[in-house]
């Protein structure tokens, strides 16, 4: 697909972003004023990342290495590399779930009403922010909500994008919560939409996601940050190529 062709596929998916958004908002703004309602608002962003990617010709195509539990609570970790992949993860994952992101994120437009209310806002370069961060997220885990966090931070400023350096935050979070931890390979989103689109546009296309087997975090000790860090990182990387 030629560069104009992609650019005018950006413009299209764009639209149906926001006008499907626009749609969903009252929906969004009345489940988000309690977390009772947390669980309905998820479905919305499910129905709502379904339609966005259908009326744009994207679509997901997830391989699980073990079938995931409906019922139990996890920590997605994923590589980041386009806003798409925050449809992925409203598609993939089940009942009450949040995400952890950038507080950049408190004013987009589209995002926003959700980082203020069911996800968790994070400045990158403040120890304090991302202390209270995970303080929190730590809290929703307590209470069912599973974490949705992307380790490296950002998305790769190269292109085409390579894994980078992961966060000790997620890992650390897993080892003390005694929560199991999902690791996610998001192969070639990038190929359909790198980061906003904005540089090389957009196409129709297939999205193609593995889903690694949970590892189990109960016998593991803080001491053991370091290495499940490093052996989520070879897990991701494993698929990316």
């Amino acid at each position: 697909m030629t560069k104009f062709l992609r650019k005018v596929h950006r413009v299209w998916y764009l639209f149906w972003i926001l006008f499907f958004f626009s749609l969903f908002y009252p929906l969004y703004y009345l489940t988000s004023r309690s977390p009772r309602y947390y669980g309905v608002l998820n479905s919305l962003r499910k129905a709502n990342s379904f339609l966005c990617s259908l009326f744009a010709g994207v679509f997901f195509s997830f391989k699980f290495e073990e079938k995931l539990s409906k019922n139990q609570t996890y920590i997605y970790c994923a590589n980041h590399t386009s806003n798409l992949d925050i449809m992925v993860f409203c598609i993939l994952a089940k009942g009450k779930f949040h995400f952890m992101g950038k507080d950049e994120l408190l004013n987009n437009p589209v995002l926003g009403i959700f980082f203020k209310t069911i996800d968790i806002s994070v400045n990158r370069d403040s120890k304090i922010s991302a202390f209270r961060a995970f303080k929190k997220a730590g809290e929703n885990l307590e209470k069912g909500m599973s974490l949705i966090i992307f380790p490296e931070g950002k998305i790769d400023d190269h292109y085409p994008p390579k894994l980078g350096e992961f966060k000790n935050g997620p890992f650390r979070l897993a080892i003390d919560k005694n929560i199991p931890l999902v690791p996610v390979s998001i192969t070639n989103v990038w190929k359909i939409n790198w980061d906003d689109g904005a540089k090389y546009g957009s196409k129709p296309g297939i999205c193609d996601i593995y889903i690694h087997k949970p590892i189990n975090t109960s016998d593991l000790a803080d001491a053991d940050t370091e290495m499940l860090k490093e052996r989520v990182f070879e897990m991701i990387n494993s698929k990316l190529y």
